[in-house]
């Protein structure tokens, strides 16, 4: 899972990346709103943990923009505030769960995987485009009684061309999203799992491929 903390406290934030990690997570981390959002709106987060008070931009604006510009990723507002008022203004703005500082580390870590799940059991467990299902279990693809297996990164590649199978993804999301913003990870690496993905949709005979666009990126399209 990949997670997106936006809190401008470094002690705070030191400790926190430090508990994820422990906790195999994935974590990117953001020091005032701006940059916060920018690295929001990418859309390759599972969840994001945002702090209300930030500098350049408050978490309340953050949470508006992603919301007008459709990006659904589950929100945990973390603050200092314990009113009552400010917990409802944060939900109605489109959180998903409000922790009051200071909490408890299982906590945050329980609401975290709460609101993952809701995500989880509103998309379900497989994917489809035409009569090609993704698994996501079992990481299963399929079409018309022929099925075969993917690997996992062959899997969240496809994964997400299914989840926005009307978009053009760039090679530099794919990296950001499977590799993380860290790594080493070449776009040829992108090319080479897809070409994977190719010839495992060829040997199901699938009524789906995956298109380039050059410059741009990767999408679905129906096989004619």
């Amino acid at each position: 899972m990949k997670l997106l903390l936006i809190e401008d406290e470094r002690q705070l934030s030191d400790a926190l990346v430090a508990l994820f990690k422990q906790n195999r997570y994935s974590v990117d981390v953001a020091y005032d709103g701006e940059s916060g959002e920018e690295q929001a709106l990418t859309g390759i987060y599972d969840v994001i943990i945002l702090d209300i008070m930030l500098p350049k931009k408050n978490g309340l604006q953050i949470l508006t923009s992603l919301r007008e510009e459709n990006i659904s990723t589950p929100i945990l507002l973390l603050t200092a505030k314990s009113e009552v008022e400010d917990k409802i203004k944060g939900l109605d703005y489109g959180a998903d769960d409000y922790l009051t500082k200071p909490f408890v580390a299982d906590e945050l870590l329980a609401r975290i995987r709460a609101i993952s799940r809701r995500k989880e059991e509103f998309i379900g467990n497989e994917l489809t485009f035409n009569e090609t299902k993704l698994n996501k279990d079992t990481h299963e693809l399929s079409y018309k009684g022929n099925t075969v297996k993917l690997g996992l990164k062959e899997f969240q590649i496809l994964e997400m061309l299914m989840e926005n199978s009307k978009q053009i993804i760039p090679k530099e999301t794919f990296i950001e999203k499977i590799w993380g913003f860290d790594s080493d990870a070449e776009y040829n690496t992108v090319e080479v799992y897809i070409s994977f993905i190719r010839k495992k949709l060829l040997a199901i005979n699938s009524d789906m491929q995956i298109k380039a666009t050059r410059g741009l990126g990767y999408s679905l399209e129906d096989l004619q």
